[in-house]
């Protein structure tokens, strides 16, 4: 018990409790995870049985650290028996145990975004439908917001709304693709993300053996970040509590962010609803940031009306106020950043102890830039990750085709490659074979005497040298370690020596085959970290490839850098000093965003999640001009630095730095006459009006329109958002800016002297 000391009252009291419904509402810094881990522990200390605890997580990585943390505190034998991980890896375990009642094979394979959109880009294309009205990208995440919510291909095609909607959206062909889809995938054998929490929801609804099995082996059920759970985990929890109601949820609706992936606010706020003798702890007291960041973070989220009630407070010191930096060009704004971040790291401290925050991924441009003019070291978080290489696909394809044949997708990306002479036409082929049979490809090329293809013996022959090599790798696949057989297949099926033939065209292709080398090198140590004598096998390092999750894919460098990343990427991070960049009227909040209530408040909830990442300072900034779409949008402050508390703040308009260029240096002393000034002293709660600064008169020969000719209501013609109404007309001169209603684009703000408008009937 006296592991518990080290917790504070609130801490310790959520920890103890370990029967019935409870809900751990947790602010920013307050040590959630450290609550959930030593209350995992307390219950094992009181002789709850660990094989009866299920605990869920959003990431593997705080899976695995909570596990360890558990095993230091109760021993780690008994924290193994603890059945804990993502929502996706533990039901992934349960559909495979129970594969054939939902028709796949144990051995199904996870198809990741690249996989799912790839085969719906092969059926818009098998139905003749225009992949611009049907991109692959926009159907993909329709069939996931349907699978999310429980919704089946037959009840999608039977909704009228749902059927309304889409003719209305031009698609009206999306229920078929859906259906085509969800039968392809089965008989690839394979599932995407969304089905793993489908099909769980399927498996526990239809077959109630499975249900009431699962219901009594996992008494006791606890949920991290709870708020970011969506309808088909939600319905899952529900389920699988409903016998004992043994439930701990720990979340904070303040941090929920993630409605685009389908995360539902309404679950946590709704958790008295459904378990009304719930009992609530609060864990208010912030032991990451100083006073000046947790109280205006505060004054922010106050202003949302959804919510549960707490104060976060902190016994911190109080630390510097939050700096506002206006500039006048989001180009501007990357400079000033970088030469703060410069300033203070002279200093003292490291690079990492820096991170840039940001709404959108295209805004690391002028950040990047800037960085590298001043040789500061960085990193841009949320890119392409170490998986997703086409190297590294090509191989893991060769892994899945081994452990499942029929997997549709491995199969053509890799038939030809390395190259075999086996075409596209002759892939085609293939494609549509299967579709007529209703079978997989890979039944088609082992068995041309019962399906007849229309390809040509040579091909055939070749095709036959593939199907025997890959026939050999199953033949090993639950024999053999996964290094030895991965070495093995990267070897025989010729993708080494294609890398090491490209290896001397340049950089690129050497670090190509470096990440191979990385790759088995992975596969190595996944082999050599098995405690018992069992063998670690290659289809049991793919599952675990398979369920690696953003957060999981960040691999930790020791290298000293600055962080770049969007503030949905830095959820559950923390830096000393903190950038928060780009706080402009519809970029942040965003445009999409202001619509409803309910969107508006999320994004309020993204600000705070900003804002609390930041330990000792943290910075804010926005411009009063970004090119978009090669054109020049005047901006306004975004209402949440209205939000804040003024006594938290202070501004300043940082002075730009000096051009070599002898004509720049002359046009930028004309503007610092007018721009440069201190505005330290702006009065509280009139920060909008720092938009109307005066700008320098230089649009003489920057547009070719008459501007005074626009008015409200007329109709006008935009380079690139097309035929648009005039709605609002204000300012004169190179200030003068309109905003403009586009059909396709919506509203759009635009300096009249950038915009080159068109004046039509």
């Amino acid at each position: 018990m006296n592991f518990l000391n080290e917790l504070n009252e609130s801490q310790r009291v959520a920890a103890k409790h370990m029967y019935g419904a409870a809900m751990v509402i947790a602010g920013a810094g307050s040590g959630k995870t450290r609550v959930l881990t030593y209350r995992i522990a307390h219950m094992i200390e009181n002789n709850i049985d660990p094989f009866n605890i299920l605990a869920l997580t959003f990431t593997n990585k705080a899976a695995k650290e909570m596990t360890e943390r558990i095993g230091a505190i109760a021993g780690g034998h008994e924290a193994k028996n603890i059945t804990m991980g993502t929502f996706h890896s533990v039901f992934s375990k349960i559909l495979r145990f129970n594969a054939d009642r939902i028709g796949f094979p144990s051995n199904f394979t996870i198809y990741d975004t690249q996989d799912s959109k790839s085969l719906i880009k092969d059926i818009i294309k098998g139905f003749k439908l225009d992949d611009k009205t049907y991109k692959p990208s926009q159907v993909f995440g329709r069939i996931s917001t349907a699978k999310n919510n429980l919704i089946s291909p037959e009840d999608y095609n039977d909704n009228p709304e749902i059927k309304l909607e889409d003719k209305q959206s031009r698609r009206p062909e999306m229920g078929r693709i859906y259906t085509s889809y969800m039968n392809r995938c089965q008989r690839s054998g394979a599932m995407d993300f969304d089905d793993l929490l489908y099909y769980t929801n399927i498996l526990l609804r239809d077959f109630p053996d499975v249900l009431h099995y699962y219901q009594h082996k996992f008494k006791y059920i606890l949920v991290d970040e709870y708020q970011d759970t969506n309808f088909a985990q939600y319905l899952i929890i529900k389920q699988l509590a409903a016998a004992y109601e043994n439930i701990c949820v720990v979340g904070d609706d303040a941090q929920s962010i993630y409605s685009f992936r389908g995360a539902n606010i309404e679950n946590i706020l709704n958790f008295k609803k459904d378990y009304p003798d719930f009992t609530l702890f609060k864990l208010e007291q912030n032991y990451r940031s100083t006073k000046n960041i947790v109280e205006a973070a505060n004054s922010v989220i106050k202003n949302n009306k959804d919510q549960i009630h707490k104060k976060v407070w902190t016994d911190n010191q109080i630390g510097e106020k939050l700096e506002v930096i206006r500039t006048l060009t989001d180009n501007e704004e990357g400079r000033a950043i970088s030469a703060k971040i410069f300033d203070k790291q002279k200093s003292g401290g490291s690079f990492n102890d820096f991170a840039i925050l940001y709404r959108t991924n295209r805004q690391s441009r002028s950040f990047e830039e800037s960085l590298r003019k001043l040789n500061i070291p960085y990193k841009v978080y949320g890119g392409l990750s170490f998986y997703q290489r086409k190297e590294i696909k090509d191989l893991l394809a060769y892994f899945r085709l081994s452990a499942n044949p029929n997997d549709e997708e491995a199969l053509k990306r890799v038939i030809n490659y390395p190259r075999r002479a086996i075409g596209k036409t002759s892939i085609e082929k293939l494609i549509v074979a299967a579709n007529k049979y209703s079978t997989s490809i890979w039944e088609v090329i082992s068995n041309f005497h019962k399906y007849p293809v229309d390809i040509n013996k040579g091909t055939q022959a070749r095709i036959g040298e593939f199907v025997t090599m890959i026939q050999s790798f199953q033949a090993e696949v639950n024999e053999k370690d996964a290094y030895t057989l991965a070495e093995r297949i990267a070897k025989a099926s010729g993708i080494m020596r294609e890398l090491m033939n490209e290896k001397n065209k340049g950089p690129e292709e050497v670090e190509r085959f470096q990440n191979i080398e990385e790759l088995l090198g992975g596969i190595q140590e996944f082999v050599n970290s098995n405690e018992d004598d069992s063998v670690k096998t290659l289809a049991d390092f793919m599952l675990e490839v398979a369920l690696l999750t953003d957060a999981d894919q960040e691999k930790p460098e020791e290298k000293n850098h600055v962080s770049l990343m969007t503030i949905h990427s830095s959820k559950g991070l923390e830096f000393p000093n903190v950038y928060l960049v780009g706080l402009e009227e519809n970029l942040f909040p965003s445009q999409m965003a202001l619509q409803s209530r309910t969107d508006l408040e999320e994004e309020r909830r993204l600000f705070y999640v900003a804002v609390t990442r930041a330990m000792d300072s943290c910075t804010i900034s926005y411009a009063s001009s970004r090119f978009l779409w090669g054109q020049a949008i005047s901006c306004e402050p975004s209402r949440f630095l209205d939000e804040i508390d003024p006594k938290h703040l202070s501004f300043n308009t940082l002075k730009r730095p000096t051009s070599k260029n002898a004509i720049g240096n002359k046009f930028q002393a004309q503007r610092r006459g007018g721009l440069n000034k201190n505005i330290g002293s702006a009065p509280p709660g009139n920060l909008r009006s720092l938009k109307d600064v005066k700008r320098a008169q230089n649009s003489g020969n920057l547009s070719n329109n008459n501007t005074k000719e626009i008015k409200v209501g007329y109709n006008v013609q935009h380079e690139r958002f097309g035929k648009g109404k005039v709605t609002h007309v204000e300012g004169s001169g190179a200030d003068q800016k309109a905003t403009i209603f586009f059909p396709h684009h919506g509203s759009k703000t635009i300096l009249l002297r950038f915009a080159n408008l068109e004046i039509i009937e």
